[in-house]
């Protein structure tokens, strides 16, 4: 599966290598196998854990749930080594810059294609799936790539 294909599956589905809203933190860590960085709140009761560019977010109840999560694509832009040593250990070799017009064109390929809102937020636009409860962040300011994202690039795919 390429990485357009691996997006394209968590907007229709909203799950990212096989984790969405409600898996518990044992799940995620047997889905995910790379370095991380937990952040838990003041209160102890909410966490995000991040692997750089993805990263998802728990509750805790009486064991710690998935309730969101997000891959930040515009932090690859700038780190790409980052990128580099998830395809070393996931098999996933993100690009420096995945358009919109690429995750659409996967996503029609899909038999799970969700309907999608647009939501003009000024130098972006979201698409959200009410369906997946997955949103696409795509740049709208007109902007060509330069070394960083341009114009009809995805800035990050997020879950919640």
């Amino acid at each position: 599966m390429t990485v357009v294909s691996l997006v394209a599956a968590f907007v229709g589905t909203g799950r990212l290598y096989g984790v969405g809203i409600g898996s518990t933190l044992s799940e995620l860590e047997q889905a995910i196998r790379f370095d991380f960085v937990d952040v838990v709140d003041e209160s102890g009761d909410s966490m995000r854990r991040e692997y750089g560019f993805i990263e998802f977010y728990l509750n805790f109840d009486q064991e710690w749930v998935v309730s969101g999560g997000a891959i930040e694509l515009h932090r690859v832009a700038s780190r790409y080594e980052m990128a580099q040593r998830w395809g070393e250990v996931m098999h996933d070799c993100f690009p420096k810059f995945l358009s919109w017009g690429d995750l659409k064109s996967a996503m029609c390929e899909r038999s799970e294609h969700p309907f999608l809102n647009l939501i003009d937020q000024g130098d972006f636009l979201e698409y959200r799936s009410p369906e997946t409860k997955v949103s696409v962040l795509v740049n709208n300011d007109r902007e060509e790539r330069d070394g960083w994202l341009g114009h009809g690039d995805v800035w990050s795919v997020s879950l919640g």
